[in-house]
């Protein structure tokens, strides 16, 4: 079994470092394969081109790094992605993965109708989606509409047909006790 762990954090002394640790440690502790990407570090470009407009109408990726990534992605069969919440939505370059990884022609295709869409990724079981934020739970479900659950939830990968998808959220991280951080950890590192 191989899992992908991408993340997205400028410091790496943040909760989504250690998340992204856990997350690593406990798929090596059962004996899976981890590849871990991490955005920052390899200084991905998020921004859709010109050229990955065009490469999106004709189903075929020109980037070559979101190339490398894709094929990454298509060798998963578990997905992580690790990142905080930050003004209710994931940061940009993690939304410039989605961009450029969830695309046509490469991890999926639509259907004949083109109401729909047909996944490309055969080997890809789950999706893990681990976030932190400083927001109520409450108050981001009811006042901010859960925007992760629709956009990455429903929005990408229930609709590209994966079945098992988990979205773990660290809220109210900076008022969090070491305790709770650490039932956090423990809960990523089983995932």
């Amino acid at each position: 079994m191989k899992t992908v762990i991408v993340t997205c954090h400028p410091y790496s002394g943040s909760f989504c470092h250690a998340l992204m640790l856990a997350a690593s440690d406990g798929a090596k502790a059962r004996g899976e394969e981890v590849d871990v990407i991490d955005l920052e570090t390899d200084h991905f470009d998020p921004v859709m081109h010109s050229q990955d407009l065009i490469g999106f109408l004709k189903h075929e990726s020109y980037d070559e790094q979101a190339r490398d990534y894709i094929q990454r992605v298509k060798d998963a069969d578990h997905l992580v992605l690790i990142f905080p919440i930050w003004w209710e939505l994931m940061p940009a370059m993690m939304k410039g993965f989605i961009d450029k990884i969830i695309f046509p022609g490469e991890t999926f295709d639509y259907t004949t109708s083109g109401m729909g869409m047909v996944p490309l990724l055969p080997r890809l079981k789950s999706v893990s989606i681990i976030t932190t934020m400083n927001t109520p739970r409450l108050l981001y479900r009811l006042i901010f509409g859960d925007a992760i659950q629709r956009a990455l939830v429903r929005g990408t990968f229930r609709k590209m047909g994966v079945r098992h998808i988990r979205w773990l959220n660290c809220a109210m991280v900076k008022k969090s006790s070491d305790a709770k951080r650490q039932k956090w950890l423990r809960v990523v590192a089983k995932n």
